[in-house]
């Protein structure tokens, strides 16, 4: 069984320092952070359950389970998180969905918050309950025990197409992250609604498909350059499938935004060093209102209703033109 001990040697921290970023402790850079995640995630390390709770049988620490250690946004989600837990006296455990069951248990953790498309609606609501409230980013549950906090993607994406719309764009790709998680399905059916709204519509060639990695976004614009016929914009579904889009559109030659445009969604650190116009979301705010809300269904003075957050456009004009002259 993998220790502490074994990913501080492979990462070349010390072992207090493992144990700061698996708690979610602010006095570690995001890089190391990084690299910690991405080490246990390799070497399969799973936290030793043994915890302040134990003897007792109660517990006063969350458990937050995420699906991907290189995707950035996550550490502000994190921040958030453990900023309120401080506050309130909680610790804080991070998982990956592959080890997540064996500490949802009352005597190890008393809630959880989940962001993790892997983890099955079925397997969430057979662990959500009174006595054990999780508290859902990415997908809306109606169940007692079980809260959604969920991203108002359709109305912020309207907007960032119809910004497009009357800046000139008129031939529109979309970049699809995993087409079964209901982040991509709003925010495909938002540019949809925007273009049916000025009778355009995207061609099927230029329904791109990819899972949210900046590698599928490269290899996808890679497949979009063998056409003679290149929309005038990609619309992408996430920030990290627009990087990988960026890369090829430059190894090729093509001139962004002058030949093709391209925007985003997340606005994670690259994208304005890269003038990249996308959507920009809460997440550290967002982390702390969902450890607010399972904080509050824990001592029983909350409810299970959805909470909707909103988003806001980032406009930058180093991947799309202010207006187009033609």
């Amino acid at each position: 069984m993998i220790t502490i001990k074994e990913i501080a040697k492979a990462a070349g921290v010390s072992p207090s320092t493992v144990s700061n970023a698996l708690n979610g402790k602010p006095n570690v850079s995001e890089k190391v952070r990084e690299r910690i995640f991405a080490l246990c995630e390799e070497m399969n390390y799973q936290p030793n359950p043994a915890s302040k709770g134990l003897k007792s049988g109660k517990s006063k620490t969350l458990l937050f389970v995420f699906s991907d250690f290189d995707r950035q946004f996550y550490l502000q989600i994190i921040k958030g998180i453990n900023q309120y837990a401080n506050l309130r006296g909680y610790d804080l455990l991070v998982c990956s969905a592959t080890s997540c069951s064996k500490f949802m248990h009352p005597s190890i953790t008393c809630g959880s918050i989940i962001l993790d498309r892997r983890i099955q609606n079925q397997f969430i609501l057979q662990k959500a309950s009174n006595a054990y409230p999780i508290i859902s980013l990415d997908r809306p549950l109606l169940h007692q025990g079980a809260k959604s906090i969920l991203l108002d993607n359709y109305s912020v994406m309207s907007e960032l197409v119809e910004g497009l719309y009357q800046r000139g764009y008129r031939k529109f790709a979309f970049m699809a992250g995993v087409e079964s998680t209901l982040d991509n399905q709003e925010r495909y059916k938002a540019t949809v609604d925007v273009l049916q709204s000025h009778n355009l519509k995207i061609a099927a060639e230029h329904h791109l498909h990819g899972d949210y990695t900046e590698q599928s976004g490269y290899q996808a614009a890679k497949i979009l350059l063998l056409s003679n016929q290149l929309p005038e914009i990609v619309i992408s579904a996430n920030d990290d499938m627009a990087f990988g889009m960026l890369e090829a559109f430059e190894e090729t030659g093509l001139r962004v935004p002058e030949d093709i445009a391209i925007t985003g969604f997340d606005d994670e650190k690259p994208a304005e060093a890269l003038g990249l116009t996308t959507i920009s979301i809460p997440n550290f705010e967002r982390g702390y209102l969902a450890t607010q809300h399972l904080i509050n269904c824990i001592s029983g003075e909350g409810d299970f209703s959805p909470v909707i957050i909103n988003a806001s456009v980032k406009w930058r004009f180093g991947t799309i033109q202010k207006a187009l002259t033609n």
